[in-house]
């Protein structure tokens, strides 16, 4: 039961971030809109002359903040339609138009049963002895005030009904409305009766959420205290979506009169103030307790602690930590996105997750008592302060503050997970054993075994298929800002290996519910696997060459304990291919090759369009986009040359390769030639990475030339 549940509270949430995914853009707008036509800011720089009303730029930004306004205006039905999509395992289009018509039917009845019940009289005004702020228009209907709580439920009703009914079958003489075109009947019959009912329970209900909302804010700094850390806690959970949104957007994070309006939710009344700051002294520190403690802890605190763990990192490994680190840093500063840097410790020690969740959630605190007023639209990163902080100026926000609470959360976070790493020798990266983490296969493996199934694009949607249980076992695939969230029908068929062998940042799971956190590139992985579940040709080769590599790897164990020292000690010299400059594979700025996911190597930025052979040996394969080549020798060496980086995309475009699978070369035969200047003009990079793809097999990498090297110098010794 517990399962099921986090199951449906997961696609929930996972489910919000579609809506949620248009608030940066519209807060943005309605951000700069009304801030630029501030006749307070006009006037105190001076600024009258381009920015004053009548000109152009005026009119561009009044149009900008009504564009703004307008979306938040009508979020409600911005989630009934995005959580319809979210929730909808097939046919989403079919989902989201029964969601909007839904919508409308359902605030049409209640309209109808507030005018038959005399709460709306027959000029439209609304009857005195009606609670105000109870009724509101939403999309030009006079209906109850229920916020994006009436979109979430149109939302989530829909999205069963069309779960339940897109494969019905009718008898022949209805059979036009079978299928998925009885999905909008039946939503628009379930939700007439939706609307009846709900004039009967939303008004109790709106009582007990102003109810709740008032214990919430009666409890004064403590309940912000409990807010922020019950939000940070459900993170790791992928619910904290679920958690927030009702204080962001209903009754539950208050109510304030803007302009004359009952306005509810806490992200709702600081945008309201926002568009009406002409006439606000100071923004509502009441509304903001919400999110204006993130600025801190995303600013200022999460990159202190990165400082820890990077200062902490092993000195052979803090380049390339110090640039994973600095990354997430980066991200967390300027988005508010937090998970690069909180899922590197979060499965490793989830002790320094415990103090991030006590300190965050003090941040939310200390923001509140000291009256921080700043709003955001996603997370509390730079941009958003810059925004909805700095340019409405520190009387209105004390946004200020924020920056001596932020130095001094910096040292806490420092400090407290410098202690705590040395202490208890938590494995933050970079203090990972050298032989921990050991696959039974990796995606090198297979892009050296098999050049027939090789793509990369595709090895990593195969390996997270083979990781959920294969094609079949995948029920639902989404994701939110980081992480790929699936459902799967049998958890027993989980293989968490192969999941591992995709480089996540961390894998949660609960019952058929599992979360892969990638990162914020995930919507690229998400996508690419749906393409592969519609299509998954070559997936049972892939398994049969996964089983020929682990058969193979045995092999070699086995092989390995019978050669004699001298064999086992052998060493390769391996000749530069290409003329250039030498480039440490650390320095090549790319993941997968950076981290030597793929094996050890070098790389070389090329001075010509030239690949030669680097020993006698054997080509192994040819990939069928042409940009890489896989040799052996007849050592066992074997080495994946890849010219240029993501260069899959150009599907064999500005490449001649001169050999063939099978082939044998000698040292100094050309293998490829390219068009430097015709890939570069399409935006990519040529440099080349020389990877030793079974890199385990050898104990010492050493570069024999540095800076540039001409064809056939001696470039990298394996021992």
């Amino acid at each position: 039961m517990k399962d099921k549940i986090f199951g449906v509270l997961q696609r929930i949430g996972r489910s919000f971030m579609l809506p949620i995914a248009i608030l940066p853009i519209a807060g943005l707008l309605l951000g700069l809109g009304a801030s630029f036509t501030n006749a307070t800011f006009i006037e105190t720089y001076h600024l009258s002359s381009f920015l004053g009303e009548g000109t152009v730029l005026h009119s561009l930004l009044t149009i900008m903040s009504n564009v703004g306004g307008t979306i938040f205006g009508n979020l409600p039905i911005i989630f009934a339609v995005g959580v319809a999509i979210g929730m909808a395992k097939r046919e989403k289009e079919v989902a989201a138009l029964a969601a909007l018509i839904s919508y409308f039917v359902m605030n049409v009845a209640i309209n109808a049963m507030l005018v038959l019940n005399g709460k709306i009289l027959p000029d439209g005004k609304i009857a005195s002895d009606v609670l105000q702020g109870t009724i509101d228009s939403s999309v030009g209907i006079q209906t109850l005030q229920m916020g994006v709580f009436g979109g979430i439920i149109v939302g989530l009703g829909v999205a069963a009904l069309h779960n339940r009914f897109h494969t019905i079958t009718l008898p022949n003489a209805l059979s036009f409305f079978a299928g998925s075109r009885f999905v909008p009947i039946i939503s628009t019959i379930v939700f007439m009766f939706v609307g009846i009912l709900m004039y009967f329970i939303w008004p109790p209900v709106q009582n007990g959420i102003y109810a709740l909302g008032g214990l919430v804010t009666g409890s004064g700094y403590i309940g912000t205290l409990i807010f922020g850390i019950t939000k940070r806690a459900l993170l790791p959970f992928g619910l904290h979506h679920v958690f927030y949104l009702p204080f962001w957007q209903t009754a539950v994070g208050g109510t304030a009169t803007v302009a004359g309006k009952v306005i509810q939710g806490g992200q709702n009344i600081f945008f309201a103030q926002l568009a009406d700051s002409a006439h606000i002294t100071h923004f509502s520190s009441d509304a903001t307790r919400y999110f204006s403690g993130e600025f801190i802890f995303m600013i200022f605190g999460l990159p202190g602690a990165a400082l820890a763990m990077y200062k902490n990192a092993k000195s052979e490994k803090k380049k390339v930590v110090g640039g994973l680190l600095l990354s997430a840093a980066l991200t967390c500063m300027l988005t508010g996105i937090t998970e690069p840097i909180e899922f590197s410790f979060l499965f490793v020690a989830p002790l320094l997750f415990v103090v991030q969740v006590i300190l965050a959630g003090s941040c939310y605190m200390v923001a509140h008592i000291l009256h921080i007023a700043v709003g955001l639209t996603f997370s509390g990163g730079f941009i958003d302060l810059l925004l909805f902080g700095i340019l409405q100026g520190n009387s209105k926000t004390s946004w200020l503050l924020i920056i001596p609470c932020g130095i001094v959360y910096f040292f806490l976070y420092y400090f407290i997970f410098n202690f705590l790493i040395k202490k208890f020798n938590f494995k933050t990266p970079g203090r990972e054993d050298d032989d921990e983490d050991t696959k039974l296969f990796t995606k090198a493996d297979f892009i050296s075994k098999n050049g027939k199934n090789g793509k990369e694009s595709d090895i990593t949607s195969m390996l997270i298929t083979k990781g959920l249980g294969g094609p079949s076992n995948i029920e639902t695939v989404d994701c939110c800002a980081t992480r790929l969230r699936v459902t799967i029908k049998d958890a027993s068929l989980l293989d968490e290996r192969s999941l591992k062998a995709t480089s996540p940042k961390g894998i949660v799971t609960s019952g058929t519910g599992v979360q892969v956190i990638y990162g914020p590139h995930v919507t690229t992985i998400k996508t690419k696997l749906e393409a592969f579940l519609a299509n998954p040709i070559g997936y049972e080769d892939f398994l049969k060459d996964l089983n020929e590599v682990k058969e193979t790897k045995k092999e070699e164990e086995h092989c390995c304990c019978c050669h004699s020292h001298e064999e086992h000690t052998s060493n390769n010299i391996l000749l530069a291919p290409i003329k250039g400059s030498v480039v440490k594979l650390q320095d090549v700025n790319d993941g997968v090759f950076s981290s030597e996911m793929l094996g050890k190597g070098v790389a070389i930025e090329p001075a010509e369009g030239k690949v030669f052979a680097p020993f006698d040996g054997e080509v192994n394969m040819v990939f069928d986009t042409k940009h890489a080549i896989g040799l052996s020798n007849e050592n066992g060496l074997e080495l994946l040359i890849h010219v240029g980086i993501d260069t899959v995309s150009l599907n064999g475009e500005f490449y001649d390769v001169k050999v063939s699978q099978g082939q044998k070369v000698k040292a100094g035969d050309l293998l490829v030639e390219f068009d430097k200047e015709g890939i570069a003009s399409k935006g990519y990079r040529c440099v080349t990475p020389l990877i030793v793809t079974n890199t385990d097999n050898y104990k010492e990498f050493n570069i024999l030339t540095e800076g540039q090297v001409n064809v056939g110098d001696k470039l990298l010794e394996v021992k």
